[in-house]
């Protein structure tokens, strides 16, 4: 289990203890985190848990799959290069202490 910061669009941090394995859209959705709308229930096809990933850390992240890419060319708020779909991201040991930034909109 690691500990995820999730930055609500309100500015409002929110940390989470989150199962190793566990999407970080899922864990935030069952903890009722803020902004995070998961249309799709994290199958890669909505785009609607963009969130913006500590560039920092971005590195210790696996790349992208292209169809995350693709997807993130849609997304309602600015894309940045530290755009992430929060689905595509599972939680391990070396994601201890990520933050992540929830865009001010989604759809």
């Amino acid at each position: 289990m690691v500990t995820i910061t999730y930055v609500e669009p309100s500015g409002t941090r929110v940390e989470i203890n989150v199962e190793d394995g566990w999407n970080l859209m899922q864990a935030a959705v069952t903890k009722g985190v803020d902004g995070i709308v998961a249309e799709c229930g994290g199958s890669c096809v909505c785009a609607t848990c963009h969130v913006y990933v500590d560039p920092e850390r971005l590195a210790a992240l696996p790349p992208p799959s292209e169809d995350e890419l693709e997807l993130l060319e849609d997304v309602k708020a600015e894309r940045k290069p530290n755009s992430r779909l929060s689905c595509q991201i599972k939680a391990n040991e070396s994601l201890a202490g990520l933050v992540v930034t929830i865009p001010e909109c989604q759809t």
